[in-house]
């Protein structure tokens, strides 16, 4: 009986810390979403600024780097070597880059497809721009117009949001390959 009862308590205190252990995972990211949240927060204070050079035009200075005094310090937010965020403030306009975890080469072409696939659709998506910064895989371009038209905290809460989600969804379809791969290895030894 206290065999059993051991048992049975090993197990569930197995299965509770393994449960335990999942929103530890998720605990080791969120001081990096917390610091990329902060630094956005502080970077989003953008404002109206004519062109200096031609009457009429407004563009992002992030984007054409005309003076420099408009542009603020760039600042990386890293998770590892791998993991990792470029914000770029100017006076009218924030990009943001982000470097996703690419661990193996099927999370690699993964994330290339992914990414390539966003791009493509980047008229839907705003604030996404369809060439990323070299050495990042997807960025963003926040301009003035576009906090003036919605609401700071919650293009801030897209771009965290967009980086939580980009992992579960890459695992995901590593995981399905997998699976199918495996599917189709017993298929084919199925002949011999």
């Amino acid at each position: 009986m206290k065999i059993k009862s051991l048992r049975h308590y090993f197990k569930r205190n197995h299965m509770m810390s393994s449960l335990l252990n999942l929103p530890l995972l998720t605990a080791t990211l969120r001081p990096y979403l917390n610091a990329v949240r902060a630094t956005l927060q502080a970077a989003l204070c953008l404002e109206n600024f004519s062109s200096q050079v031609v009457e009429r035009h407004n563009k992002p200075e992030v984007e054409v780097r005309s003076s420099k005094e408009l542009l603020l310090q760039p600042v990386i937010i890293s998770r590892n070597d791998k993991e990792k965020v470029l914000i770029e403030g100017s006076i009218n306009s924030v990009r943001v880059s982000i470097a996703v975890k690419q661990a193996d080469e099927i999370e690699k072409i993964l994330c290339h497809k992914f990414m390539r696939f966003m791009m493509m659709r980047a008229e839907n998506f705003f604030i996404l721009r369809r060439k990323p910064v070299e050495g990042y895989d997807i960025s963003f371009l926040i301009t003035n117009f576009h906090t003036e038209q919605m609401y700071k905290h919650k293009l801030v809460d897209f771009v965290i949001h967009f980086m939580e989600e980009i992992d579960k969804e890459i695992s995901e379809m590593k995981l399905s390959v997998n699976a199918r791969a495996r599917i189709v290895a017993e298929e084919f030894l199925k002949n011999f």
